[in-house]
């Protein structure tokens, strides 16, 4: 830690949100005791942290167990002003019509704290179908939606995301050169069209959304096929990017991009 974050830290803060990160990463309610183990502190260290939260509506408490688990106040605050409902609202209908034309589920990603975070999906109307849920975060490095958005970041913001990325710190000298090559290439081709490296049998495309907007790139539309589903019925690959750039057209028209 450097001086200057060190100079700006607030304790106590730092605390109270340690405790609602780690609740939240729960699925059962925790005591006081178990909450202090699993954020390496002691139970008398979080007594009064408890207290504030609990006061706050943040926590509730169990009057049997006296175990914590997180109240509904984060949702209701994280919904009232949304800068995502907009963009939701926007792709909803345009995901809802790729997906019956290409018959394969397709979904929006942004940049969410160093990962992938899937914000609206439209499942194919075929009876199998690729579904990917919305909130789930993925690796930012290994993902077609993760890539596209780290090809049209401005140059200096992608650097200090990567840097940052435990994946790609990982990776050898020349592996790294060869990610920031594939990126350039991703850029200069406007789209991401290969083989998942995740997961066998499906092919990714990915394209950007709001590339010519003030802001810059501010998500991507990725559509997950499945390759031999209906193999001699499938729709060319060209096809589908074709179609997948008309619907962010008509998502950016929507957001005024």
């Amino acid at each position: 830690m450097n001086e200057k974050e060190s100079k700006y830290q607030a304790p106590a803060l730092d605390k109270g949100l340690d405790i609602l990160e780690y609740l939240s990463a729960q699925s059962i309610p925790l005591s006081q005791t178990e909450i202090a183990l699993g954020i390496e502190k002691t139970p008398n260290e979080i007594y009064r942290m408890l207290m504030s939260l609990e006061s706050r509506g943040y926590i509730l408490r169990d009057e049997v167990s006296g175990k914590y688990r997180l109240s509904l106040k984060l949702f209701y605050l994280s919904h009232r002003h949304s800068p995502m409902d907009e963009l939701r609202k926007a792709a909803q209908f345009p995901l809802e019509e790729l997906a019956n034309t290409i018959r394969q589920s397709c979904h929006l990603s942004i940049l969410y704290m160093n990962q992938v975070m899937v914000i609206i999906h439209a499942k194919s109307p075929g009876p199998i179908a690729l579904s990917i849920e919305e909130g789930n975060l993925f690796p930012l490095p290994l993902t077609a939606s993760g890539k596209v958005l780290l090809a049209y970041m401005p140059e200096a913001e992608r650097n200090v995301t990567l840097k940052n990325n435990n994946i790609f710190k990982k990776y050898q000298k020349t592996q790294q050169e060869d990610f920031l090559a594939s990126l350039e290439e991703i850029e200069k081709s406007g789209a991401y069209v290969k083989n998942s490296d995740s997961v066998s049998g499906v092919t990714d495309i990915s394209v950007p959304i709001g590339i010519g907007g003030n802001n810059g790139i501010i998500a991507c539309l990725t559509i997950s096929m499945l390759n031999a589903l209906n193999a001699d019925k499938a729709i060319e690959n060209d096809v589908i990017l074709a179609e997948a750039n008309k619907c962010v057209k008509k998502i950016e028209q929507r957001i005024g991009v």
